[in-house]
């Protein structure tokens, strides 16, 4: 579950260029729905996600900023994600993750999708991000057509409950 949603909160976060300016990327962003190319068990989809604070830094890079809770415990996460020389796709974790965005025109939606390699194999995962937690109905579909077109499966669309970012302990 750590690394379903290390890998929500960094797709959800991490590619934020594709047709916007760098200062139409910073801010909070809320996790609308998310797909996986893997079917999830109930019990392994995280059930609450906090909203995702985005930083412009240097050279065109950005930083994710979230908290989570684990064992009743709250916890920050920062993740860098590098731009790379293709507008949209930034990289991180050592270019082991690639993340791409697609902006939702006159929605303030965004699509963002992330590749994983690991142990060999590839995860993929989307995410429909939005300015605000309300639900936008044209902006699910236009998710939806997106995993249909990633050859994702429309019945591994779930929605993560909003919840407020809690406070890390020191």
């Amino acid at each position: 579950m750590k690394t379903l949603l290390l890998g929500v909160t960094l797709g959800l976060a991490a590619a934020l260029t594709f047709a916007l300016e760098e200062e139409d990327i910073t801010g909070t962003w809320y996790v609308k729905a998310v797909v996986t190319d893997k079917d999830l068990p109930e019990e392994k989809r995280p059930r609450k996600v906090s909203p995702v604070t985005v930083t412009a830094l240097d050279r065109g890079d950005l930083e994710a900023t979230f908290t989570f809770m684990r064992n009743d415990r709250c916890f920050q996460k920062k993740i860098l994600m590098r731009k790379t020389e293709e507008l949209g796709k930034f990289s991180a974790y050592g270019g082991r993750k690639l993340i791409y965005l697609q902006e939702l025109p006159g929605t303030d939606h965004c699509i963002f999708y992330c590749k994983d390699q690991r142990h060999g194999g590839l995860f993929r995962m989307g995410e429909l991000m939005g300015r605000n937690p309300d639900t936008n109905l044209e902006a699910l579909e236009e998710f939806k057509k997106l995993v249909q077109r990633k050859g994702l499966s429309e019945g591994n669309i779930f929605m993560p409950l909003q919840m407020g970012s809690c406070v890390p302990e020191h």
